[in-house]
């Protein structure tokens, strides 16, 4: 059966010190508190006996500090603020509210010339920018942090820097390397008493060693940590470690200590008043009866679970439960109620993948939007700087000019002519790089999402055919829901066979395993197959062809794009590809018998479809060449060094 449940709660992931204290005893002193930096460190000290049970009074106080610290010029005070706010930002998913602070708290720390508060605002922005997925910048904020506190000889931040950065790396599901880090932390941790961020170390470092099944281990970290938080009053670490020992008894099939954990989680939750606590506990209380085949409890902690997720917009969450909610109803014999709750799983599953992909494709784009922008600043501030150069000799040679001024004014008009064709030639240059970059996080994207859509989403969908075969034979069925028992099967054989056609189109296994001329041939097989177009393909002595993987993927998706174009736009019964090469220059050729068109529209066209081709041809370096009329097909021709 697949996996249920997992849950990861990551504490203290922002590089603050908290500091237990009498919050009595503090709150006594607001009366005579002034603007001053005793102030400051009273509504911090005062957030941080809130932060971990009541959160929004702590960032009131948070406030506060960071409002005085402004207000009297205290610029260390201002980054302290930044620090324990953005801490309580991250704990309820604010990410991008925290990386614009944490930023800020990078130039404050700069100013300052203190290495501690700078290396902790590298790392908090490293934090931001890892919770965000943007891991390539992740892992320059922590690697300058680290190397700030390394040069500070500041082992106990050099060993809060080894806890974050081994959730780097579990984020990039190296978990080798995310174990090699937490083992380091926590022997400090340990070895100094510092239990908070042992605790914490502990916790990380656990889920690391569950990855890598060792059980045995995981089990006695969330052991020592759950023992931690309980003594030191950490509720809600105490649930994060009860939630965890739930998954692993799960994963290790000893399903009757279920309940003791769900329950005591389920307990806690109403103290800290999480919401995600409260429904993770109430699902895995579902799984527990289903396992006892107690069906009406289970169903009844899932709608339980189910009003959660659904006040709370929990998208992920409710997918799971709605999912445990299938097998419940199915295991009531309850087909129909059961493929209901399963299809609105799925359809919320790939709502959140559909989401990842724009996110993807959208930070590619702010990424190349970006380098265009930095290019075309400096091309300017070039060209600002010569002309200066050239006023300011034009002035001091003035006398000089009036009895030159025929072969002086040649000279000028001849320099600027070169100067302008050096910008031009720099334009073109940093163009194509920025057409390269993008091109190739465009393929490693494709790359990686079609993988996980064949191993993740592939693996999981043939699971569940798995099960529904086996349950069929194990279920007394009425002739109405048998059939639409089978009905159930058919339409997951479909969402099966569309995943992997979507994959296969992300990146296609024989263009990375057999070559530029096996993957056109199953393109054109396929398009064929699917009755839209009949496609005749042709190679000619491509298989003398050295074309390397980056190029052969750019000629894919170019011939890709042009069929596409043909097939929503031709009306065009049938097509011809050749790819011929000879004398180390390719020749593409696109032919079809459409309703054609007028070929200077391209110029006027703000399609994607045209961009991308002509974007892809200047990258290769090619030229090409569009012959078509109404009512005569068209044909287009692409020529390039192979």
């Amino acid at each position: 059966m697949k996996k249920l449940l997992f849950y990861t709660v990551f504490l203290f992931t922002t590089a603050h010190a908290q500091v237990l204290m009498n919050r009595d005893s503090l709150l006594k002193l607001l009366p005579q508190v002034k603007d001053n930096k005793e102030a400051v460190d009273l509504y911090i000290n005062i957030g941080q006996q809130y932060e971990n049970n009541t959160p929004e009074l702590a960032k009131y106080y948070y406030k506060k500090a960071g409002e005085v610290s402004k207000k009297i010029k205290y610029a260390e005070g201002e980054a302290r603020y930044i620090f324990n706010y953005t801490y309580i930002l991250n704990l309820q998913g604010q990410y991008d509210s925290s990386l614009v602070l944490n930023l800020q708290s990078v130039e404050i720390a700069k100013k300052l010339n203190d290495p501690v508060v700078l290396g902790k605002a590298l790392f908090n922005t490293g934090t931001s920018y890892r919770l965000l997925s943007q891991y390539e910048m992740a892992a320059t904020f922590y690697e300058e942090g680290k190397k700030v506190f390394a040069g500070n000889k500041d082992s106990s931040m050099v060993a809060r820097s080894y806890d974050i950065l081994q959730l780097l790396y579990y984020d990039l599901r190296d978990y080798d390397r995310s174990i090699q880090y937490g083992e380091a932390a926590v022997n400090y941790f340990r070895k100094n008493e510092d239990s908070i961020w042992l605790g914490n170390a502990l916790t990380n470092l656990g889920m690391s060693y569950s990855k890598r099944k060792k059980y045995r281990e995981a089990e006695s970290s969330w052991k020592e940590a759950f023992a931690i938080s309980k003594n030191i009053g950490h509720v809600e670490m105490q649930a994060a470690q009860l939630l965890n020992l739930a998954d692993l008894h799960y994963s290790k099939g000893e399903y009757d200590q279920l309940k003791n954990y769900y329950g005591k989680a389920l307990e806690l939750s109403n103290i800290v008043n999480s919401s995600e606590t409260k429904a993770v506990s109430y699902r895995g209380l579902g799984v527990y009866y289903f396992f006892r085949k107690d069906f009406e409890q289970a169903k009844a902690m899932a709608l339980n679970a189910l009003q959660i997720a659904n006040e709370e917009q929990m998208l992920p969450e409710k997918a799971k439960i709605l999912e445990l909610l299938s097998r419940i109803h199915f295991g009531l014999q309850e087909v129909v109620a059961g493929q209901q709750y399963a299809l609105q799983s799925e359809m919320i599953v790939d709502s959140i993948n559909n989401d990842l992909i724009k996110k993807n494709i959208i930070d590619i784009e702010k990424k190349y939007d970006s380098e265009r922008k930095d290019s075309q600043i400096k091309i300017q501030q070039a060209a600002l700087k010569q002309k200066s150069v050239i006023n300011y000799l034009l002035a001091a040679g003035a006398v000089v000019l009036l009895i030159i001024s025929l072969l002086s004014y040649r000279n000028y008009r001849q320099k600027q002519k070169l100067q302008q064709q050096r910008i031009n030639e720099l334009e073109t240059e940093k163009q194509l790089a920025a057409t390269e970059a993008v091109l190739k996080g465009e393929e490693q994207e494709r790359t990686r999402l079609a993988k996980d859509l064949h191993d993740g989403l592939g693996g999981m969908l043939s699971g569940i055919k798995y099960t529904l075969n086996n349950m069929k034979g194990n279920l007394v069925m009425t002739p109405e829901n048998a059939q639409a028992f089978g009905r159930s099967i058919d339409m997951l054989d479909s969402s099966i066979r569309e995943m992997r056609r979507v994959a296969h189109n992300m990146m296609p296994e024989a263009l990375v395993k057999f070559g530029l001329d096996t993957a056109m041939q199953d393109f054109c097989y396929d398009i064929n197959k699917s009755g839209a177009l009949q496609v005749q393909y042709q190679s000619i002595g491509l298989k003398e062809a050295d074309i390397d993987q980056t190029k052969s993927v750019t000629i894919y998706r170019i011939v890709q794009e042009l069929l596409n174009n043909t097939m929503k736009h031709a009306s065009a019964k049938n097509a011809v590809v050749q790819l011929s090469y000879n004398d180390d220059v390719l020749t593409i050729t696109v032919e079809d018998d459409g309703k054609g068109f007028d070929p200077s529209i391209l110029n006027q066209s703000k399609g994607i479809g045209w961009s991308n081709i002509q974007n892809r041809i200047q990258f290769l370096k090619g030229k090409w060449d569009v012959d078509s009329q109404p009512g005569k097909g068209t044909s287009v021709i692409i020529e390039m060094t192979a």
